[in-house]
């Protein structure tokens, strides 16, 4: 599979509009990599847990992440979902330093700084398609089922989103807040998009006669029998031909191709142990 693939919503280029005829286009900017910074925090995540990110939607006040997460654990689902806010916390509190350091510029750090945190403490709301109700819905789905539990939180990210646009109507009899519309129809449009859209996807390396062409590094890996699925995918390269040698003790069991390793990923039961896979086999 290739890299993430980037796209933007119509809404993000009226947002944008919207700040460069306010003269705060550079406040935009920002936002705009603020956002990419936090989804970048849930693809490191994510490859750790063995997915990664197959498509982000730039949106005002945000993005919207695209894939498969079928068979995910909760644990692994709820440390996907917090490294996003928590990778903008730690650059919000690297530009107070910066800001602490080289007082003069005041001006950039403290923009920085806010969206970051703004993006941070957003984003702990515990309502779909925000993280916190990611998180919500991971932690109550045991209990509810999973598909009940992603119900009531796309329902409570609705009745957010409908919040905040009862607030930019409010606003429009004062001051009229733009952002309040915007971020409302974020989260709806979130809220009410398709489930399935708004996931991750597993990865794995493809290899093609125009990569082989080009020549690959192969990459040899020996482990035990006892490792899991999951554990083995943090070893991969994906950019080489991986071959694994499995071993019981010092007895070598197995020797998986990259043709093996794939088709194990496909199956998607990421937190069994090799052992199952090559007695299956």
């Amino acid at each position: 599979m290739g890299g993430i693939k980037l796209s933007v919503h119509p809404l993000f280029f009226v947002f944008g509009f919207y700040y460069a005829l306010t003269g705060r286009i550079f406040e935009f900017v920002i936002y705009t990599v603020t956002a990419v910074i936090h989804e970048l925090g849930h693809s490191f995540a994510a490859a750790r847990a063995g997915y990664r990110l197959d498509r982000m939607v730039l949106m005002p006040f945000g993005a919207v992440v695209k894939g498969n997460i079928d068979g995910m654990k909760p644990s692994d689902e709820i440390g996907i979902a917090l490294a996003g806010p928590f990778i903008n916390l730690a650059t919000g509190i690297f530009f107070v330093a910066v800001w602490w350091i080289f007082p003069e510029i005041y001006a950039f750090t403290d923009i920085a700084a806010s969206a970051n945190f703004t993006m941070a403490v957003i984003n702990f709301i515990p309502a779909y398609p925000l993280d916190g109700g990611r998180i919500l819905s991971a932690l109550i789905g045991k209990k509810t089922g999973e598909d009940r539990a992603f119900r009531l939180c796309r329902i409570l990210g609705v009745l957010f989103g409908l919040l905040i646009m009862a607030l930019f109507v409010l606003s429009c009899f004062r001051t009229v807040n733009l952002s309040f519309l915007f971020f409302g129809l974020f989260v709806l449009a979130g809220a009410l998009g398709r489930a399935k859209d708004n996931v991750y996807v597993r990865m794995y390396t493809a290899m093609s006669e125009e990569r082989l062409m080009r020549g690959m590094p192969y990459n040899r890996i020996a482990v035990t029998k006892r490792m899991t699925v999951k554990k083995l995918m943090r070893l991969l390269d994906y950019n080489a031909l991986n071959e694994v040698s499995v071993f019981d003790g010092e007895k070598k069991v197995a020797l998986l191709s990259q043709k093996d390793i794939n088709k194990i990923i496909e199956k998607g039961d990421i937190y069994s142990t090799l052992e199952k896979f090559i007695l299956n086999d």
